[in-house]
Protein backbone atom coordinates (compact mmCIF):
# COMPACT_ATOMS: atom_id res chain seq x y z
CA UNK A 1 0.00 0.00 0.00
CA UNK A 2 1.21 3.67 -0.78
CA UNK A 3 2.32 5.90 2.24
CA UNK A 4 -0.90 8.26 1.56
CA UNK A 5 -3.13 5.70 0.77
CA UNK A 6 -1.91 3.85 4.35
CA UNK A 7 -2.48 7.61 6.17
CA UNK A 8 -5.48 7.92 4.91
CA UNK A 9 -7.19 4.70 6.05
CA UNK A 10 -5.24 5.39 9.07
CA UNK A 11 -7.45 8.67 9.24
CA UNK A 12 -10.59 6.80 8.79
CA UNK A 13 -9.95 4.13 11.41
CA UNK A 14 -8.98 6.89 13.87
CA UNK A 15 -12.30 8.83 13.26
CA UNK A 16 -14.58 5.69 12.99
CA UNK A 17 -12.77 4.08 16.17
CA UNK A 18 -11.54 7.33 18.09
CA UNK A 19 -7.95 5.95 18.92
CA UNK A 20 -5.34 4.33 17.03
CA UNK A 21 -2.69 2.39 18.34
CA UNK A 22 0.87 2.34 16.40
CA UNK A 23 1.38 -1.46 17.20
CA UNK A 24 -2.16 -2.75 15.95
CA UNK A 25 -1.87 -0.36 12.51
CA UNK A 26 1.60 -1.63 12.13
CA UNK A 27 0.60 -5.52 11.93
CA UNK A 28 -2.45 -4.23 10.14
CA UNK A 29 -0.27 -2.93 7.12
CA UNK A 30 2.36 -5.41 7.51
CA UNK A 31 5.35 -2.67 8.29
CA UNK A 32 7.68 -1.64 10.62
CA UNK A 33 6.44 0.65 13.88
CA UNK A 34 8.94 3.00 12.61
CA UNK A 35 7.05 3.56 9.53
CA UNK A 36 3.58 3.88 11.51
CA UNK A 37 5.52 6.48 13.92
CA UNK A 38 6.35 8.18 10.98
CA UNK A 39 3.24 8.38 9.48
CA UNK A 40 1.14 9.10 12.80
CA UNK A 41 4.05 12.27 12.99
CA UNK A 42 3.28 13.49 9.42
CA UNK A 43 -0.23 13.60 10.10
CA UNK A 44 0.23 15.23 13.01
CA UNK A 45 2.12 17.95 11.68
CA UNK A 46 -0.52 18.66 8.96
CA UNK A 47 -3.04 18.70 11.99
CA UNK A 48 -5.29 16.24 10.94
CA UNK A 49 -4.81 14.18 14.83
CA UNK A 50 -2.61 14.44 18.13
CA UNK A 51 0.11 11.68 19.06
CA UNK A 52 -0.15 10.17 22.44
CA UNK A 53 2.06 7.88 23.83
CA UNK A 54 1.84 4.72 21.50
CA UNK A 55 -0.61 5.58 19.60
CA UNK A 56 -2.92 8.98 18.17
CA UNK A 57 -6.09 10.47 18.78
CA UNK A 58 -8.22 12.58 16.84
CA UNK A 59 -7.10 16.17 17.14
CA UNK A 60 -8.97 18.79 19.20
CA UNK A 61 -12.33 20.32 17.76
CA UNK A 62 -11.85 17.65 14.79
CA UNK A 63 -15.44 16.33 13.79
CA UNK A 64 -15.28 14.46 10.39
CA UNK A 65 -12.42 13.43 7.74
CA UNK A 66 -11.11 16.40 5.79
CA UNK A 67 -11.78 16.25 2.11
CA UNK A 68 -8.37 16.69 1.14
CA UNK A 69 -8.10 13.14 2.49
CA UNK A 70 -11.11 11.67 1.60
CA UNK A 71 -11.32 12.70 -2.19
CA UNK A 72 -8.39 10.87 -2.48
CA UNK A 73 -9.48 7.56 -0.99
CA UNK A 74 -11.27 4.38 -3.12
CA UNK A 75 -11.30 6.51 -5.49
CA UNK A 76 -12.27 4.14 -8.68
CA UNK A 77 -14.80 2.32 -6.72
CA UNK A 78 -16.30 5.84 -6.11
CA UNK A 79 -16.58 6.36 -9.30
CA UNK A 80 -17.98 2.90 -10.03
CA UNK A 81 -20.47 3.62 -7.53
CA UNK A 82 -21.72 6.84 -9.09
CA UNK A 83 -22.15 5.22 -12.32
CA UNK A 84 -23.96 2.65 -10.89
CA UNK A 85 -26.47 5.61 -8.96
CA UNK A 86 -26.61 7.38 -12.03
CA UNK A 87 -28.43 4.57 -13.69
CA UNK A 88 -31.52 4.81 -11.25
CA UNK A 89 -32.25 8.47 -12.19
CA UNK A 90 -34.49 10.28 -14.92
CA UNK A 91 -34.04 12.99 -16.80
CA UNK A 92 -36.40 15.61 -15.14
CA UNK A 93 -36.05 14.49 -11.59
CA UNK A 94 -35.40 15.97 -8.29
CA UNK A 95 -32.26 14.90 -6.63
CA UNK A 96 -30.95 15.56 -2.88
CA UNK A 97 -27.02 14.81 -2.72
CA UNK A 98 -25.48 14.71 0.52
CA UNK A 99 -22.08 16.18 1.43
CA UNK A 100 -19.36 13.67 0.79
CA UNK A 101 -16.70 12.72 -1.82
CA UNK A 102 -18.93 9.55 -3.47
CA UNK A 103 -22.12 12.10 -3.81
CA UNK A 104 -19.84 14.59 -5.61
CA UNK A 105 -18.50 11.25 -7.61
CA UNK A 106 -22.58 11.39 -8.58
CA UNK A 107 -22.64 14.90 -9.02
CA UNK A 108 -19.78 15.07 -11.60
CA UNK A 109 -21.82 12.22 -13.09
CA UNK A 110 -25.19 14.09 -13.63
CA UNK A 111 -23.69 16.01 -16.41
CA UNK A 112 -25.15 13.65 -18.70
CA UNK A 113 -28.89 14.07 -17.38
CA UNK A 114 -31.06 16.83 -17.89
CA UNK A 115 -33.58 19.27 -16.58
CA UNK A 116 -32.70 18.15 -12.91
CA UNK A 117 -33.38 19.87 -10.09
CA UNK A 118 -30.48 19.35 -7.52
CA UNK A 119 -30.50 20.17 -3.88
CA UNK A 120 -27.76 19.90 -1.96
CA UNK A 121 -25.18 20.59 1.57
CA UNK A 122 -21.68 20.33 -0.38
CA UNK A 123 -20.08 23.62 -1.64
CA UNK A 124 -18.34 22.15 -3.89
CA UNK A 125 -21.33 20.23 -5.26
CA UNK A 126 -22.61 23.04 -5.67
CA UNK A 127 -20.18 25.03 -7.40
CA UNK A 128 -19.80 22.11 -9.94
CA UNK A 129 -23.10 22.03 -10.87
CA UNK A 130 -23.49 25.33 -11.13
CA UNK A 131 -22.24 25.21 -14.50
CA UNK A 132 -23.87 22.34 -15.99
CA UNK A 133 -27.03 23.54 -18.63
CA UNK A 134 -30.69 23.39 -17.54
CA UNK A 135 -29.93 22.46 -13.96
CA UNK A 136 -32.60 24.51 -11.21
CA UNK A 137 -29.99 24.12 -8.14
CA UNK A 138 -30.83 24.89 -4.34
CA UNK A 139 -28.30 25.11 -1.79
CA UNK A 140 -29.17 24.47 1.71
CA UNK A 141 -27.64 27.60 3.57
CA UNK A 142 -26.45 27.18 7.14
CA UNK A 143 -23.37 27.31 8.83
CA UNK A 144 -19.99 26.01 6.84
CA UNK A 145 -18.29 22.61 8.49
CA UNK A 146 -14.58 23.12 8.44
CA UNK A 147 -12.73 21.36 6.31
CA UNK A 148 -15.42 19.30 4.77
CA UNK A 149 -17.25 21.90 2.58
CA UNK A 150 -20.23 20.88 4.13
CA UNK A 151 -23.65 23.01 5.05
CA UNK A 152 -25.25 21.95 8.28
CA UNK A 153 -27.67 23.56 11.06
CA UNK A 154 -31.10 24.70 12.29
CA UNK A 155 -31.32 26.13 8.71
CA UNK A 156 -30.32 23.95 6.57
CA UNK A 157 -32.81 21.91 8.56
CA UNK A 158 -35.58 23.75 7.98
CA UNK A 159 -34.73 24.36 4.53
CA UNK A 160 -34.97 20.64 3.79
CA UNK A 161 -38.24 19.86 5.74
CA UNK A 162 -39.99 22.02 3.38
CA UNK A 163 -38.73 19.65 0.31
CA UNK A 164 -40.30 16.69 -1.54
CA UNK A 165 -37.66 14.95 -3.67
CA UNK A 166 -37.81 12.04 -5.61
CA UNK A 167 -34.04 10.68 -4.43
CA UNK A 168 -32.12 10.94 -1.43
CA UNK A 169 -28.42 10.36 -1.66
CA UNK A 170 -26.61 9.81 1.38
CA UNK A 171 -22.62 9.18 1.73
CA UNK A 172 -22.08 7.08 5.30
CA UNK A 173 -19.09 6.53 7.53
CA UNK A 174 -19.90 3.18 7.91
CA UNK A 175 -22.98 0.66 7.56
CA UNK A 176 -23.07 -2.78 9.48
CA UNK A 177 -26.07 -5.13 9.30
CA UNK A 178 -26.97 -4.87 12.48
CA UNK A 179 -26.47 -0.90 13.68
CA UNK A 180 -27.47 0.09 10.20
CA UNK A 181 -25.73 3.01 8.97
CA UNK A 182 -23.62 5.02 11.21
CA UNK A 183 -21.85 8.50 11.36
CA UNK A 184 -18.51 9.50 12.94
CA UNK A 185 -20.15 13.23 14.62
CA UNK A 186 -23.37 13.82 16.00
CA UNK A 187 -23.69 17.63 14.21
CA UNK A 188 -24.58 16.29 10.92
CA UNK A 189 -27.23 14.49 12.17
CA UNK A 190 -30.47 16.42 12.25
CA UNK A 191 -29.90 17.13 8.59
CA UNK A 192 -29.42 13.74 7.55
CA UNK A 193 -32.71 12.62 8.96
CA UNK A 194 -34.27 15.53 7.60
CA UNK A 195 -32.65 14.21 3.99
CA UNK A 196 -33.97 10.87 4.79
CA UNK A 197 -37.57 11.81 5.65
CA UNK A 198 -38.16 13.74 2.15
CA UNK A 199 -36.80 11.54 0.11
CA UNK A 200 -39.30 9.10 -2.00
CA UNK A 201 -36.25 6.58 -2.38
CA UNK A 202 -33.49 6.88 -0.06
CA UNK A 203 -30.26 5.38 -1.22
CA UNK A 204 -26.62 5.11 0.50
CA UNK A 205 -23.39 5.33 -1.18
CA UNK A 206 -20.77 3.75 0.75
CA UNK A 207 -17.64 2.03 -0.99
CA UNK A 208 -16.59 -1.68 0.35
CA UNK A 209 -14.47 -0.53 3.05
CA UNK A 210 -17.35 0.62 5.09
CA UNK A 211 -19.03 -2.03 5.46
CA UNK A 212 -18.89 -3.90 8.61
CA UNK A 213 -18.30 -0.83 10.42
CA UNK A 214 -19.72 0.94 13.14
CA UNK A 215 -19.66 4.57 13.59
CA UNK A 216 -20.37 6.85 16.80
CA UNK A 217 -23.91 7.86 15.82
CA UNK A 218 -26.78 6.61 14.02
CA UNK A 219 -27.92 7.73 10.94
CA UNK A 220 -30.47 5.20 9.81
CA UNK A 221 -31.84 1.60 10.31
CA UNK A 222 -31.62 -0.67 7.05
CA UNK A 223 -35.28 -0.75 6.62
CA UNK A 224 -35.50 2.90 6.01
CA UNK A 225 -33.11 2.61 3.14
CA UNK A 226 -34.10 1.51 0.02
CA UNK A 227 -31.13 0.99 -1.74
CA UNK A 228 -27.14 0.79 -0.54
CA UNK A 229 -24.44 0.90 -3.46
CA UNK A 230 -21.10 -0.17 -2.85
CA UNK A 231 -18.03 -1.95 -5.14
CA UNK A 232 -17.51 -5.37 -6.14
CA UNK A 233 -14.79 -5.74 -3.66
CA UNK A 234 -17.40 -6.13 -1.13
CA UNK A 235 -17.14 -9.97 0.06
CA UNK A 236 -19.76 -12.66 -0.93
CA UNK A 237 -20.31 -13.19 2.69
CA UNK A 238 -20.50 -9.38 3.25
CA UNK A 239 -23.33 -8.94 1.10
CA UNK A 240 -25.71 -11.54 1.90
CA UNK A 241 -26.66 -10.11 5.11
CA UNK A 242 -28.11 -7.14 2.66
CA UNK A 243 -30.57 -8.96 0.81
CA UNK A 244 -31.79 -7.45 -2.43
CA UNK A 245 -31.41 -3.57 -1.13
CA UNK A 246 -27.51 -4.10 -2.20
CA UNK A 247 -26.70 -3.03 -5.37
CA UNK A 248 -22.95 -3.63 -6.94
CA UNK A 249 -21.45 -1.10 -9.12
CA UNK A 250 -19.29 -2.77 -12.05
CA UNK A 251 -15.81 -1.45 -12.29
CA UNK A 252 -15.07 0.46 -15.26
CA UNK A 253 -12.90 -1.60 -17.79
CA UNK A 254 -9.23 -1.14 -18.50
CA UNK A 255 -10.09 0.48 -21.93
CA UNK A 256 -11.82 3.65 -20.32
CA UNK A 257 -15.37 2.56 -21.59
CA UNK A 258 -17.93 3.20 -18.87
CA UNK A 259 -19.37 -0.34 -17.68
CA UNK A 260 -22.53 -1.55 -18.62
CA UNK A 261 -24.89 -0.81 -15.96
CA UNK A 262 -28.32 -2.56 -15.32
CA UNK A 263 -31.50 -0.93 -14.59
CA UNK A 264 -32.91 -1.87 -10.70
CA UNK A 265 -33.97 -5.16 -10.52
Amino acid sequence: MRTGNRRAEILRQLFLTGYVEAKELAERFEVDTSTIRRDLDALAGAGHLERTHGGARPHSGAVDIPYAVKEREQTTAKRAIAQRALALIGDGDSILLDSGSTTYELAVALRTRRDLTIVTNDLRIGLLVAEYPGIHLLLTGGELLGSTFTLIGERAVDFVEDLRVDWTFLGADAVDSEAGVTNTNTIEIPLKHAMIAVGRTVVVLADSTKFGQRALVRVADLDQVHYLITDPALSADQSTAYGDRLLIAAIQRSDGTPPVVTEVP
